[in-house]
């Protein structure tokens, strides 16, 4: 019976042993929807198609219609890019005690493994 496993870029240097240490299973998924997320578009060689670039939400105003895109281009672009997971849920949620504050909520769960899992990455964006 074969063994798998999954591991993740960036690759997170040497461990204590002296070999290459890299994320597996949930924290794996969860560094590549951050790359996801994080990368704009046509940043990455090769693959000019991948990413959300959210950063580019960062000078629209908190309005219901930012939010709505915000979610629906992480949510395109997650379910593009991260086949190993089921995307159950993406909001966006607006901080009332901070107007310039949103954050992305993104929940899964990893098809392998049937293992729940989530993100949450904190945005400012213009008043």
């Amino acid at each position: 019976m074969a063994t798998s496993f999954n591991i993740s870029y960036p690759l997170e240097g040497l461990n204590a042993q002296g070999k290459l240490s890299w994320a597996n299973d949930n924290e794996s998924v969860r560094q590549v929807i951050w790359n996801i997320l994080m990368t704009q578009p046509g940043e990455r060689l090769m693959r000019p198609e991948f990413g959300a670039g959210l950063k580019r939400f960062i000078h629209r105003p908190n309005n219901q219609t930012t939010r709505r895109l915000m979610a629906d281009v992480a949510r395109q672009a997650i379910e593009r890019w991260e086949t190993r997971i089921a995307l159950l849920e993406v909001q966006v949620i607006s901080d009332p005690a901070n107007l310039n504050q949103v954050t992305l909520a993104v929940h899964y769960r990893v098809k392998f493994s049937g293992a729940p899992g989530s993100l949450e990455i904190g945005l400012q964006l213009q008043s």
